[in-house]
């Protein structure tokens, strides 16, 4: 199975200087690629309306492709090239081709998803020229690598055409039996980074398909953002949330407010951006350790799969439409109020938490089942009747049942039932939602047992977190 390692490394002076120079070219040939390729994008295409008897059609070219790039690089270093624009010269020969074909191929792939889209269809955005601060990282192919000694809290390693070892600091030990794939080295705002990929053949290979799920060995997530809640899980629990750009916030503005009066290119300046950088850093290293470590306390459950809500997070964090009146002047429409959700959703990252749990869950065994949310947080999981229907309402006391039933976890019960196929069908008549076909009443039981086992404490990582 393949697996990314990061640890911090520590180059010399000298090597410093090279690596940075690695990234200058490289950055250079990101950019001449992608603007080649525009450039074909701009004159091999004419409006819908163009006559050729009437307006001039311009002489077509091939399409610039990953192959057609990648064959100009042995031209490319016959000679020095010089940037028209700074007056550089830079030596293809000092970077290792397997590096410079990456260069390629993370272009033609740019493109692709702009020009064509991804395998779900879905395109992206206009590809940008990179300066530095956005063409941060240059892969290193396995066969340039070669591993020169191990040490207990050390590894050294060399790569071609780099002089000397790098020293890199082994917090946690490699595998045993390892095959080295590449390595990804990254310059932080804190210093070189490296990403090593290898192949451990003690993970096995996981196949998804070959764990059926059933009520018993599964596990529904709610996504909460309430207060101080991250997740509901369908076992009656609730991990906290870090909040980690809120708690950093007034710092956070507090130096780009004093960066913003200093002089741009002076020394000052530059000493703030670097202080800024690294409270950034810190926020996206305080949700990334969270994320990691909710994601292994929901593994440890030992639930062989997991149900998650499939949430569109480009939606829950949209603008609110203008409003206007005849007049043309704006009306409230509740940006305001939205603009705070929209930086909760953003600093829960859930986008982030799910794409990590399904890397921990892989190692572990478990399967990742992402669903659609609809009508999950309004119906009662035991009974067909829609209680929740207002976002105000957190919990419903049943009467019958002499019960209290909690809002999200009643959710992430209902968003389980989806997984298995058990949740009802729900119809719109007349703008308001009617139950179809239901199975509530083969698992009536068991929710009311999970929901009656009401623990002392919201458990947190396997300790009590805070009374309810």
């Amino acid at each position: 199975m393949p697996l990314n390692y990061q640890y911090r490394a520590y180059p010399n002076t000298k090597q410093k200087l090279q690596l940075n120079d690695w990234l200058r070219i490289c950055r250079y040939w990101y950019n001449k690629q992608l603007g080649d390729r525009f450039d074909w994008y701009q004159h091999n295409r004419t409006s819908i309306n163009s006559c050729p008897l009437i307006c001039s059609i311009p002489i077509l070219r091939d399409n610039p492709s990953y192959y057609s790039q990648k064959k100009q690089l042995p031209v490319s270093k016959e000679d020095l090239i010089k940037v028209s624009y700074s007056g550089e010269l830079l030596d293809f020969t000092s970077v290792p081709s397997q590096t410079l074909q990456d260069v390629s191929k993370r272009v033609e792939l740019a493109f692709s998803r702009f020009i064509e889209g991804d395998y779900k269809g879905n395109r992206s955005g206009k590809p940008r020229f990179k300066n530095a601060a956005r063409y941060r990282t240059i892969k290193i192919e396995g066969q340039a690598i070669t591993v020169e000694r191990v040490e207990q809290e050390w590894l050294f390693l060399s790569f071609a055409k780099l002089k000397g070892w790098v020293k890199v600091r082994l917090h946690r030990p490699l595998p045993n039996g390892f095959t080295l794939k590449n390595a990804l080295l990254t310059n932080k705002v804190d210093g070189w980074y490296i990403t090593i990929c290898l192949e451990d053949p003690n993970v096995p290979t996981f196949t998804p398909e070959q764990i059926i799920p059933t009520w018993d060995n599964t596990l529904g997530l709610d996504a909460v953002l309430h207060e101080d809640d991250y997740l509901a899980t369908s076992e009656n629990t609730k991990l906290p949330s870090l909040k980690s750009f809120r708690k950093s916030e007034k710092r956070l503005a507090l130096v780009s407010n004093r960066k913003s009066t200093k002089k741009k290119g002076s020394k000052q300046r530059r000493k703030l951006i670097l202080r800024e950088g690294r409270e950034y850093q810190r926020i996206a290293r305080a949700r990334k350790d969270h994320a990691f470590k909710t994601a292994h306390a929901l593994v440890r459950i030992g639930k062989k799969v997991i149900v998650h809500e499939d949430l569109n997070l480009l939606a829950l964090s949209k603008r609110n439409k203008v409003k206007k009146d005849e007049d043309g002047k704006y009306l409230p429409n509740g940006q305001s109020a939205k603009s705070g959700l929209n930086k909760s959703w953003n600093d829960a990252a859930f986008g982030q938490f799910f794409t990590i749990l399904e890397y921990i869950a892989e190692k572990a065994g478990t399967r990742i089942i992402a669903v659609k949310p609809a009508y999950t947080s309004q119906l009662l999981a035991y009974r067909d009747e829609f209680i929740f229907t207002d976002s105000n309402i957190r919990k419903y006391w049943d009467e019958k049942e002499s019960l209290w039933v909690d809002r999200d976890v009643n959710a992430s019960i209902n968003v389980k039932r989806v997984g298995l196929g058990l949740f009802p069908t729900i119809k719109r008549r007349k703008g308001n939602p009617v139950v179809g076909d239901s199975t509530t009443n083969s698992t009536s039981k068991e929710v009311l047992a999970t929901l009656r086992n009401v623990p002392e404490a919201y458990t947190v990582f396997g300790t009590p977190n805070r009374c309810r």
